[in-house]
């Protein structure tokens, strides 16, 4: 049973230093216990003290790790049923679907294009993260076979699916060492299947027909000592699987349902003959509350945009994403070559930067950091203004990469063009265009002599 705060309260060292953020260790023992903080937050707390507190400390809805190195995957973890509320903490999983009856070229292909896909957007690299790996053949040497091929040309964690324990057991020995998902542990074989996943150390979904099911199932998977369990609660329609995802949710979030204290996995896959409806099926699934989405395919063109709405949702809506404040070359810049200055506010960068990219005029652009604001916004809260400015000029080093001292700052900001000059001293301030799409012209016609 999760303790309650002023059970965690006297645990902690009580010294109210702070540096968790909360002002008392009260206050943050009552936020601990409603899953809005997290342990690590206090520095003062004792090994054995985290170890007897892990219970409490975890999240209503527990991560599981899929995978090892790089390329692993972690889901689960979310304490908010609405992202506003807080944020979602871990995006879902996007696997492809292979089976022992598809030709090793089909199998080779959509290995290939979970190893390779990579989209890079505001920053970021945008992957798919999973290979669903499923016995449809039931033919135990031909599902190890095709373990062992996708284990040696994947790079992104796994799934094994199959319907017999052993089969099941075999493929999981050709491919213990990526610590894969195990699907599915139901009411006929939990038990053998709670074994195997101890065994091998290895994540187990738990599958049941409806969430009556699920719940009985996961429940005695939880008292014997289960904590990194996914749930399928079994629909394969969109509509049921958008209630039960929810239910699931709300369970775990508004009632403390510990068997439902798991993230999800879904099967697109299975919800659509048509590749347009499928992906509309993951992309309302991604969205409503799944873990982990499996596809049938990872055709770039339907990819991509599910990609990019999970970026969206698992965005904290109250952080702005930003770029690292300092220097960044753009078309190979040299001593003669233009300094432009914007904000850290991640679509203002990638913006000013195209624009950049397209003129193919080789320029230094400098980042300074606004909190993530943009450069009006930057501008009026007061943290895009000269006497901010010039320190970060002086101190980043561009003085050393050119022969000029000329910079231009963005035009909706001219009027910080004085106090600029006046505190650069030695410094020439140009004002820039007012709209991104102007900086082409711009640097065609801007000279540093």
């Amino acid at each position: 049973m999760a303790l309650s705060g002023l059970d965690i309260f006297k645990k902690l060292p009580k010294t109210n230093c702070g540096e968790c953020k909360f002002p008392t260790c009260l206050a943050f023992a009552m936020q601990l216990a409603a899953g809005k903080a997290e342990l690590e937050a206090c520095p003062y707390v004792s090994d054995e003290v985290k170890e007897e507190l892990a219970e409490a400390a975890a999240p209503p809805i527990r991560t599981v790790e899929v995978g090892v190195g790089d390329r692993s995957l972690t889901v689960g973890g979310e304490t908010v049923l609405f992202r506003h509320e807080k944020t979602f903490v871990n995006p879902t999983g996007i696997g492809v679907l292979v089976t022992d009856t598809m030709s090793n070229d089909e199998v080779s292909q959509k290995v290939k294009q979970a190893n390779e896909l990579m989209f890079p957007r505001v920053g970021i690299e945008l992957r798919p993260n999973l290979v669903c790996v499923r016995s449809d053949s039931g033919d135990t040497q031909k599902f190890e076979s095709l373990v062992k091929k996708v284990v040696s040309e994947s790079e992104v964690g796994l799934v094994l699916m199959a319907k017999s324990v052993d089969t099941l057991k075999a493929g999981l020995t050709a491919a213990k060492e990526k610590k894969p998902l195990l699907y599915a542990a139901t009411k006929d074989n939990y038990e053998e299947l709670s074994q195997l996943s101890k065994e091998y150390d290895c994540p187990l979904a738990v599958y049941g027909k409806g969430l009556d099911e699920l719940s009985a199932v996961a429940e005695k998977l939880v008292e014997a000592g289960h904590k990194n369990l996914v749930l399928d609660p079994g629909s394969r329609t969109l509509q049921p699987a958008l209630a039960d995802q929810t239910f699931i949710r709300r369970a775990a979030l508004k009632g403390s349902y510990r068997p439902f204290g798991f993230p999800t996995i879904a099967f697109a896959s299975e919800m659509a003959d048509d590749s347009m409806k499928e992906a509309l099926s993951a992309g309302a699934l991604i969205a409503k509350y799944a873990g982990i989405v499996i596809l049938s395919d990872l055709d770039p063109a339907r990819l991509l945009p599910l990609l990019v709405l999970r970026l969206n949702i698992f965005t904290d809506p109250q952080r702005p994403m930003t770029m690292e404040e300092g220097i960044y070359e753009i078309n190979g810049p040299g001593k003669d070559s233009p300094v432009l200055i914007t904000t850290n506010f991640a679509l203002t960068y990638f913006i000013v930067s195209g624009e950049i990219e397209a003129s193919k005029k080789p320029t230094w652009l400098l980042i300074k950091d606004t909190d993530g604001l943009s450069t009006l916004t930057a501008w009026s809260a007061g943290k895009f203004s000269g006497d901010l400015i010039a320190p970060f000029v002086k101190k980043c080093g561009i003085e050393d990469k050119i022969g000029h001292r000329k910079i231009v700052i963005p035009g909706y900001v001219a009027q910080i063009k004085g106090e600029v000059e006046e505190e650069l001293a030695g410094w020439q301030v140009e004002v820039g265009p007012r709209e991104a799409s102007d900086i082409p012209v711009y640097l065609q016609r801007y000279s540093t002599g």
